[in-house]
């Protein structure tokens, strides 16, 4: 991953997955009670934070590097926090500034 570009699709991606790991996460602990605190899977919330800091990083760098006005960039850190727009976001962001 030599570029701003790259890194930032490659923590879109994967942030974006580890979202939606997230989300099945909680709706299995909260709405139908599967999970308890004492199972592996307590690492995908714990996971989402370092990757979702990692996630912003790489935005403000590829935002600082190709000049993105701070609405792109605010929408871009906002795409980290809803299920599946971080994959839209990576797609518009590659087509348009590649």
């Amino acid at each position: 991953m030599k570029t701003p570009l790259q890194r930032f699709r490659s923590m879109a991606i994967i942030c974006g997955i580890n979202l939606l790991l997230l989300v099945i996460y909680m709706v299995a602990k909260h709405v139908f009670h599967l999970l308890d605190g004492k199972t592996a899977f307590v690492v995908i919330p714990i996971a989402h934070g370092y990757f979702y800091i990692v996630y912003i990083l790489t935005v403000l760098q590829l935002g600082v590097q190709k000049r993105m006005p701070l609405a792109t960039m605010i929408a871009l850190v906002a795409a980290g926090t809803i299920p599946f727009a971080s994959f839209i976001a990576e797609r518009k962001i590659v087509q348009q500034y590649s």
